[in-house]
């Protein structure tokens, strides 16, 4: 059972899946509130201000990305979305808006649990003031400094490297999209111009990976972005 319980929301309108994902999340000791709509999933939000969200995108009256949207206003929470949409625009649509991470449907409860708690303990360390090193492999990322070593010699990487990097190793767990590497490290005007983050991506993988092609810490989400792994 997790030590630290949390307050968990579910918004989802199919009455097996919320039951199987309540039932799941209580298993690890969590509190655990529902909502069926999405008008319900907002009240609920506001009400209970839950330290996550597990949203279901098709609602019957409305798309989830509006309580993602609407939420973002206020709160910083993870939301995970669940969704039987596997397209790829609909998951970018709702990840740009401002969701952490998606499973689509069906799923397993490890895999649920494991990406809840993924979630919850990056939100911790967001809000707990944040470590200015960010340690993986042997590898050491100094914020403060903006610096980079691997087994406590220099790492020499690009401005730009740097930049996907430390966007990346920042947010861990967290699917980010090519939109929004794009306007974070190039910014806004660059949109379109996907083939710059996978060009620099490919020799930051170089400098990083112990095997560039099955990457261990720079970990692809296929026409999507990237995930980054500790």
């Amino acid at each position: 059972m997790n030590p630290i319980a949390h307050h968990i929301l579910i918004v989802e309108d199919d009455a097996e899946i919320r039951r199987f994902v309540r039932l799941t999340l209580q298993s690890d000791g969590h509190t655990v509130h529902e909502a069926d709509t999405l008008q319900r999933g907002l009240i609920e939000a506001g009400t209970r201000r839950p330290d996550l969200v597990v949203l279901d995108l098709g609602l019957p009256d409305g798309d989830g990305v509006t309580l993602i949207r609407d939420m973002r206003q206020w709160s910083a929470a993870p939301v995970i979305v669940l969704s039987a949409r596997s397209s790829e625009a609909d998951k970018i649509v709702a990840l740009d808006v401002g969701a952490d991470d998606y499973l689509v449907k069906p799923f397993g409860a490890g895999e649920l649990l494991a990406r809840v708690r993924a979630q919850l303990r990056r939100h911790q360390r967001q809000t707990g003031g944040g470590d200015p090193q960010i340690r993986f492999g042997d590898f050491c990322l100094d914020l403060a400094r903006r610096t980079v070593e691997r087994g406590g010699e220099p790492l020499h990487l690009t401005p730009i490297e740097y930049k996907l990097l430390t966007q990346l190793a920042s947010q861990p767990d967290r699917v980010i999209t090519h939109q929004q590497l794009l306007k974070a490290v190039w910014g806004p005007g660059h949109a379109e111009d996907l083939h710059y983050v996978r060009v620099h991506m490919a020799n930051l993988r170089k400098k990083i990976e112990a095997r560039p092609s099955q990457p261990r810490h720079l970990i692809t989400e296929s026409g999507i972005g990237y995930r980054f792994v500790n």
